[in-house]
């Protein structure tokens, strides 16, 4: 007997018709829709971490702790959402690490401004990132850039991280006549923080799934009998609200200072904002990218001005929400690697993180010395890159060295960038290398010795 139903989509085999297929094109990427949900699952369980470490960090600026947790997870939505939808990418988006410890330990601590004033730079940060990605002087500014830099500032934010870390863990401690010294470990805290460093590294060695949530979540559950943490109320609860950060920039005082002055240190602000994920965000693209089949026969990248446009749109939105800079993921080559070829994967790890805000009570639980732990590890695996600076040249990798270091031991990636230019262009002219110094350079060396001159 003959049925005059259409034939239904199904998780393993979508039909050419499926509205799933005409949005994601699931058959010419040779998916299906069971393995892009598994694949966004695998991405977002690599990256959940973040949705624990951004409140930790950023509360600090007096930021509300359970209003930061949502705005971490509808940023994250946000951003994930618009690079399945619009670029067809198999890249999750969240709140960028390191830069939320530069909104937080440089910009708002060091230099002594409002976390709204902050969030007013981020914006502004973003929008000049989406203007750059639809003109053409993204290119020009990504191809001037030398590799070695471009390096150090990733390295650079890892070693940053690290330090903050450390710190945090209670691990290193300050000490006057070194500066820093060793910690306590027999507080159990300090020992539980290096305890959960070491359970997701030999975790991720082993190539075990979440090795970053399962590493925070055994430690956190240790610290309930130890008294360190107290047991969630309940599971599932409804979600704290938004309205605290939603909308709150300051732009009245993101440029001038209260006496009326031009304020030139935020210029630098930006820009350390604007370049660092501008970097991250390309480096983490290309390779998914490659990792994903999307480069066809002659090189290029499919949909790559879509990607970028994704991100940059994601910064400004997630800053209205009240997150860091928005930016890709180099967690989703998990996510790649479990099959995931479309913009399915991206949008099925935003739906994840708007679950996830159905389970604060669970998340704002997550003690300080597991999320320590977690971004020392997230800090090693950023400092790979000094891998690839050029070692050969004492003119490349000693600004990248300088660019690294100074973004630890100043607690500002703004510095580390700026001293990190200035060198590089001084050692370039100053050894008959002038050739090397692009003109963008030569302008962005000037602003930082401007600012540096009127601290």
């Amino acid at each position: 007997m003959m049925s005059n139903a259409q034939p239904v989509e199904t998780l393993g085999t979508p039909s050419k018709g499926g509205l799933l297929e005409k949005l994601f094109k699931l058959s010419e990427h040779g998916t299906t829709v069971k393995t892009e949900m598994m694949a966004g699952l695998t991405t977002f369980v690599t990256m959940a971490y973040i949705i624990f470490i951004n409140p930790e960090l950023m509360a600090k600026t007096g930021m509300d702790k359970d209003a930061l947790f949502v705005a971490t997870c509808v940023g994250a939505a946000i951003g994930c959402m618009l690079m399945g939808l619009y670029a067809n990418w198999p890249v999750g988006l969240a709140p960028g690490m390191g830069l939320n410890a530069f909104f937080t330990y440089t910009v708002v601590f060091d230099m002594g401004h409002t976390w709204q004033v902050a969030m007013a730079a981020v914006f502004v940060s973003g929008v000049l990132f989406a203007l750059m990605s639809f003109y053409k002087i993204r290119e020009w500014i990504l191809d001037s850039i030398p590799v070695s830099l471009r390096y150090a500032m990733t390295a650079g934010v890892g070693l940053f991280l690290g330090v903050i870390g450390l710190k945090n863990a209670g691990i290193i401690v300050a000490f006057e006549p070194t500066l820093m010294t060793v910690g306590n470990f027999k507080d159990p805290s300090v020992l539980l923080a290096g305890i959960t460093f070491l359970i997701i590294g030999t975790l991720f060695r082993r190539n075990l799934f979440g090795a970053v949530l399962i590493g925070m979540l055994v430690t956190t559950l240790v610290g309930i009998p130890l008294g360190l943490v107290t047991a969630p109320s309940s599971i599932i609860s409804t979600p704290p609200s938004l309205g605290p950060l939603f909308m709150s920039m300051d732009f009245e005082h993101l440029f001038y200072n209260a006496e009326g002055l031009f304020n030139v240190g935020m210029v630098s602000v930006i820009i350390s904002f604007l370049f660092v994920n501008m970097f991250d965000t390309a480096g983490t693209l290309m390779g998914v990218a490659d990792k994903a089949n999307l480069i066809d026969d002659k090189g290029n990248i499919k949909n790559l001005k879509k990607s970028l446009k994704a991100d940059s749109v994601s910064s400004v939105l997630g800053a209205c929400v009240g997150c860091p800079p928005v930016t890709s993921y180099v967690e989703s080559a998990a996510g790649v690697a479990a099959g995931g070829r479309t913009g399915l994967t991206a949008v099925t790890v935003g739906v994840l993180f708007l679950l996830a805000t159905f389970f604060a009570d669970i998340a704002l639980i997550i003690p300080s010395y597991a999320t320590s732990g977690a971004l020392i590890f997230v800090a090693f695996l950023m400092m790979s890159g000094l891998s690839k600076i050029n070692w050969d040249e004492f003119t490349d990798y000693v600004p990248a060295c300088i660019t690294a270091m100074m973004m630890a031991f100043t607690f500002s990636i703004a510095n580390g960038i700026a001293l990190g230019f200035i060198a590089f262009t001084f050692l370039k002219v100053g050894s008959g290398k002038s050739e090397e110094v692009s003109l963008s350079i030569w302008v962005l060396t000037a602003i930082f010795v401007a600012k540096f001159a009127l601290m």
